[in-house]
């Protein structure tokens, strides 16, 4: 898989009925964090690739100092006005949300903003969240939230109109992620001994249940566990046996990893989506996720086991029927395809250019020449 490269914005040429978008986002892939935002580079590369003009704004760097999102907001909006986008889209509600719907206001042009998880979950926790997002949403077109619970949550917390809501998620490269040879996998990445290989791929925290899913293993008897991610609890998971922790890996090597296992294993607590998950799907490989999130609206019970995480039973027993499933698991790709990223980034086009017409409209005018009206 060839990684999706920090390129500079707005290199794809615009096609005939093609969009120009203002991105702004809070992740990004950058040299000291290539897997940063990943999901976002592969919908914009994917944008770029059916014919749209995406011009970047962009924040491609972990932690730093919060003056980040002051110069992220000083250039959207020098963008919006010195572009002039059919349309500013945003990923993250606040605050990269916020910022596009004030560059959106000043630049005259629509907003459409994506919800991915952590920006929902902070509503209530996180003081003046609440109203920043509601602030954002109210200036929005539309909202897309990457699965049906995101939506829902978003309703229940903000009571927004279902209708101003769409569901599209990230998608799912078919082309990097597909079915390979476990054996030449496992030695290139120097894993040997018996199986079953599980793998779990996310940081290593108390939401992705990675001590729970270590316990549920040790419950089996045999195998072997590799996480690649990192986080606060590796401590906790150092030196269990059967248990490898392979650290942090660029998103170009993630394919080879989930070649080499037969299950990938993601039981957090709460998982939004599960972007790991839907690869491992296109790998043709069994996955063990979570009951709580996004995760039921895509495995199929032919491609995986849904399990409860609060359950340390739940998680061994589905670790067990998962690694009895077909390896490889052609249910598993086929339950993927669905979530292609090309259909997807088709979807977001669509929801783009229906906010580029509804605008024109409420403004009593006709998209300018070059930018011709939805044609569905």
């Amino acid at each position: 898989m060839k990684p999706i490269p920090p390129s500079p914005s707005a290199t794809a040429t615009r096609e005939p009925g093609g969009l120009r978008i203002l991105l702004v986002t809070q992740m990004w892939p950058g040299p000291g964090a290539p897997d940063f935002g990943i999901f976002v580079a592969q919908m914009t590369a994917e944008l770029e690739r059916q014919g749209h003009e995406v011009e970047r704004v962009a924040i491609a760097r972990r932690g730093g100092s919060r003056l980040k999102y002051a110069r992220l907001a000083r250039q959207a909006i020098g963008r919006a006005l010195r572009y002039r986008p059919d349309v500013v889209y945003a990923h993250f509600l606040v605050p990269a949300g916020t910022i596009a719907a004030v560059a959106s206001m000043l630049g005259r042009v629509p907003l459409v903003v994506t919800a991915h998880g952590t920006d929902v979950r902070n509503i209530g926790r996180v003081r003046g969240i609440a109203a920043l997002t509601r602030a954002t949403i109210e200036r929005a077109a539309t909202v897309i939230a990457v699965s049906e619970f995101l939506r829902r949550g978003l309703v229940e917390r903000l009571r927004i109109a279902e209708e101003k809501i769409e569901v599209i998620d990230s998608g799912v490269d078919l082309s990097s992620f597909q079915g390979a040879d476990p054996a030449v996998s496992r030695e290139r990445l120097g894993l040997s001994g018996a199986g079953p290989f599980y793998l779990c791929i996310g940081t290593l925290d108390e939401r992705k249940n990675v001590v729970a899913l270590v316990e549920a293993f040790e419950g089996l008897g045999s195998g072997q566990l590799v996480f690649v991610g990192d986080g606060p609890l590796r401590e906790r998971l150092t030196g269990r046996p059967g248990v490898r922790l392979a650290g942090r890996v660029p998103h170009a090597e993630i394919p080879e990893w989930i070649a080499a296992c037969d299950v990938l294993c993601q039981p957090s607590l709460e998982e939004p989506f599960g972007q790991a998950v839907l690869e491992a799907m296109a790998c043709e490989r069994s996955v063990v996720a979570s009951l709580v999130g996004g995760p039921p609206e895509f495995v199929t019970p032919e491609s995986g086991v849904l399990v409860d995480p609060h359950s340390v039973e739940s998680i061994r027993a589905g670790l067990e029927r998962a690694a009895a499933m077909p390896s490889p698991n052609p249910a598993a790709r086929e339950a993927a395809a669905e979530h292609d990223v090309r259909l997807q980034a088709a979807r977001v086009a669509r929801v783009l250019r229906g906010a580029r017409g509804a605008h024109a409209s409420q403004r009593g005018r006709r998209p300018r020449a070059g930018a011709p009206a939805d044609r569905g």
